[in-house]
This record gives structure tokens, sequence and C-alpha cells, in this order.
């Protein structure tokens, strides 16, 4: 259908009609995103609250992180706080957030720190995200706050740029979901000098801190992830919502990555290379495994097929018949119309064949238009 403007419009699907619906009943997710601890995500997140609240708006503090920093505590002033809750573990009273509080309660609006947190053992959800997925669907808005170095795809990138392993993370579906995303920025300069000040940790951690995650070199690079991986999801955003408003994108080449994996150490960085790869392509992404005769590790499949649910790729297990490997990576990226192939450098066993060349040149010469991205295992 074409407007006056000649731009092409079509109708939503009674399908798309519902799904808009129900995310009509649903919370609005805002998260603020920064580049390291210490930028100034939960101050920044307070500051906009009393904002709202002069407005008239019922917001509310589920938690809130401080980290005993006083300029933070400081920011709290009037704000109500839902009291956590006491959960008794190993012998030892911890708290958390009280998520049926926070229902039971229901404001406009609830401040929930540390979106990547992982909850105390007994708690009802595993993962904070979990909880602010439930606050959701009870209607209630959410505020959140997460630094880069905690979405699931860029783990490997983080810890080698810092050296450092993020234990904590969340699924970058959560960024996606966002309904409006901040980036709360500050020079690495800046930075250091509030650490340097002692506003950021205790005097016995500044030197350590300095000398290590927070190196300037470090703050460089993950400010520059930060800010590159939020101006993606703009231009995905918008992308989605020119399709939420029934506007035909122009027809194009839509790429589709297929990641090879095997029983090898490098496999899970392979299917996040993947991610990356696919959400700065704006590309369906399917992981493949060829099931050899004589190995079989369940355990190592159902991880994979778990990220390839977390990354919404499509997990594809083949059993190694008779015919080559090759073959059969052939015949997939033909039945998926694949125009990116990811391996891995590490190979052996029936993949050892990539090293001498047989299953590259066979895709190479069967599958003329399929890149092939071989990498490396460092």
């Amino acid at each position: 259908m074409e407007n006056s403007n000649g731009k092409t419009y079509k109708r939503l699907s009674p399908e798309e009609i519902l799904a808009k619906i129900e995310k009509m009943k649903k919370g609005r997710l805002k998260i603020y995103i920064g580049a390291a601890p210490g930028v100034g995500k939960t101050f920044h997140m307070l500051r906009d609250a009393h904002e709202l609240k002069e407005k008239g708006t019922d917001i509310v503090i589920g938690l809130v992180e401080t980290h005993g920093r006083a300029t933070t505590e400081a920011e709290i002033k009037n704000l109500e706080i839902i009291p956590k809750k006491k959960i008794i573990y190993k012998g030892k009273e911890l708290w958390e957030m009280d998520l049926d509080a926070i229902i039971k309660r229901n404001p406009d609006v609830v401040i929930v720190d540390e979106l990547a947190h992982t909850n105390v053992p007994g708690s009802k959800n595993k993962k904070r995200y979990q909880d602010v997925l439930e606050i959701l669907d009870a209607g209630i808005h959410v505020w959140s706050a997460v630094n880069i170095q905690h979405l699931e795809s860029l783990r490997d990138i983080v810890q080698q740029i810092t050296g450092v392993q993020v234990n904590e993370r969340v699924p970058d579906f959560m960024l996606s979901q966002a309904d409006e995303v901040e980036v709360v920025d500050v020079t690495p300069e800046t930075l250091r000098e509030r650490i340097k000040e002692g506003k950021v940790y205790s005097k016995e951690k500044i030197q350590q801190a300095l000398n290590h995650f927070f190196r300037r070199g470090n703050l460089v690079a993950l400010r520059e992830l930060a800010l590159r991986e939020v101006a993606d999801d703009i231009d995905l955003r918008l992308e989605k919502e020119r399709a939420e408003s029934g506007i035909e994108e122009p027809t194009g080449v839509h790429e589709k990555i297929l990641v090879c994996v095997n029983y090898r150490p490098n496999a899970e960085k392979l299917i996040r290379k993947g991610s990356r790869m696919a959400n700065r392509l704006n590309a369906a992404l399917y992981i493949l495994h060829i099931q050899p005769k004589q190995e079989h590790d369940p355990k190592a499949i159902e991880e994979w097929r778990r990220l390839a649910e977390q990354f919404k790729a499509e997990f594809i297990v083949k059993e190694a018949k008779s015919r080559k490997v090759a073959q059969e990576i052939v015949d997939v990226c033909r039945q998926y119309k694949i125009t990116q192939i990811i391996m891995g450098m590490s190979a052996r066993t029936r993949w050892e064949e990539i090293w001498k060349g047989s299953i590259v040149n066979v895709i190479m010469q069967q599958l003329q238009y399929v890149d092939v991205h071989i990498v490396s295992d460092r």
C-alpha cells in the first residue's frame, strides 16, 4: 500500500496487532549503560527519578547499590525505598530485593539497580534481570543500570581487553528489549580522577584499581565498545519502529550467518562472535554441529543450545554419516541461504580436514557467494 508521499506501507497481520496490544500491557524498561563502574549510572538514575517525582509520578526504589559512595547515597533523599527481603542461606542472614513487595506496591516506576546481579540462592529467580521481567509483566515500568562488560556476547572481547573474566552477565536481549537506553559517559581521565579522589573505591583499593581494570587503555577501549554498542542498538531500534509502523523496508540482501562448532574449547567463543556479527549486520544466526560417530558430549551440546536460545539463533545438529563434513556444511548453507560462515582454527578429528584445505576449498568452490571467516583460538 502506498501513501501520498510515495512511501510503501504494509498491513499488520492479526498476530502483529495482538503482539502490539500485549506489549502495551507491559511495563517499559529504561536502561542506563556505562563503560565501567563509577561513571555515575546510579547517580544519574536517582537524579532523573527526583525530576519524575516532582511531576507527580509514583516512583520508588526497589533496590539501589550505592557501594558506599557518598554522593550516590545523598542523592536518594526522599525517594521511597521498598525494604529488602531476608533470606537465610547456610545459616547466614542475607538480603535481596523483595520482588513480591514491589509488585504488591504497584508503583508507576521502580528503580532496580545492577541488572546483571546474581540473586542469593533461595530467591525466586536466579538472576535479577529475571526479576525485572516479572515486574514488567506486572505492568510496572523499570529503570535499571548495567556496565557494558556484563553483556553476554561481549564476554570474550572484554576479557581480551582487560584480562578480567566477568562472571555476572546479562543476556543481550535485555538491551534490545529496552524501550529506552541512556549512555552515562565520562572520559577515562575523569573516571581515573574520581578513583584517585576516593569517590569510587575505598583507599586501600585505589591503586590496585588504577593499575589493573581501570588502566587508561582499558577504559578507552571499553568506552568505545559501549558507544558502538548503543549506536548499533539505535540503528536496530529505528528499523524495528519502522517495521512496527507498517513501513516496508526496501528489498535487499539479508545476511545469514552460520557458526560451525565442534568439541573444542573455543566453541562458545565462536558462537559469541557469531552473535556479535549477526547483531551488527542485523542478520539471522544459525549454529551448526556435525556429530561425529565416535564422539558425544551431551553437556557441551546443551550449553550450545542454551547460547543459541539466548542469542535467538537456530541450533542445527547433523550426524556425520558416510558423507564428508564439507558437503554437510554446503547443504546446510544452501538450505538456509547462508551468506557467511564462521569456523574455528583449532579443529581436529573430522574437522582436521579444514587445515588440509579440503573443507574450505569445497565450500568456496560450491558456494561462490559465501564468505568464510576463520577465527583464531588465541
